[in-house]
């Protein structure tokens, strides 16, 4: 029987990228190839079937090509959050803490109305910041959110812990151990 490619599958790891000893998840294979794309599209939204999203949430930059995918899938808006000083008009902000430093990333201010079930999305869970930082800005907005999706889960990192902490629902298509 011949092996049934996973999501997995797809993605390529780049050795001592961006520096040395660093193991980076590429996903860019996976985006070109129509077949793999489109699995981890519908891998994503499948454990939301069902339930009522209003809007899908991505983090700035691959989140808004797995965002708009799964917003126009589900019928529903698509919201990004950029990093500062990326939106035009009124923003909320906030400032999460990185590997080396501090950063800091925005919403539009009338981007989600109260009331609002959010999905969030993104390529990558590693230490949960960035996407701790996205759900604190879509709550300040009075959105709730519904799940976190994403298509790599970096466990060593902690940032499933972190978000589950948070009373998250949290779902990643797979895991990559090891840095």
């Amino acid at each position: 029987m011949p092996h049934m490619k996973t999501v997995k599958d797809y993605i390529r790891t780049i050795v001592d990228f961006p520096h040395e000893g660093i193991m980076f998840r590429d996903v860019t294979t996976l985006f070109a190839d129509p077949r793999g794309f489109r699995m981890a599209v519908d891998q994503m939204l499948h454990p939301y079937a069902g339930q009522r999203i209003d809007k899908v949430v991505g983090l700035e930059a691959r989140g808004f090509i797995l965002g708009g995918a799964i917003a126009h899938q589900l019928g529903t808006g698509f919201v990004p959050i950029r990093k500062k000083g990326k939106l035009p008009g009124a923003v909320i902000s906030e400032e999460y803490t990185l590997e080396y430093g501090e950063a800091v990333v925005e919403i539009h201010d009338d981007a989600i109305t109260g009331s609002e079930k959010i999905l969030l999305v993104d390529d990558l869970l590693a230490t949960g910041g960035t996407a701790e930082a996205g759900i604190k800005l879509v709550e300040r907005l009075g959105g709730e959110i519904m799940g976190c999706a994403f298509i790599i889960d970096l466990p060593e990192l902690g940032g499933r812990a972190k978000l589950e902490g948070l009373g998250m629902d949290v779902h990643a298509l797979c895991a990559f151990e090891g840095l």
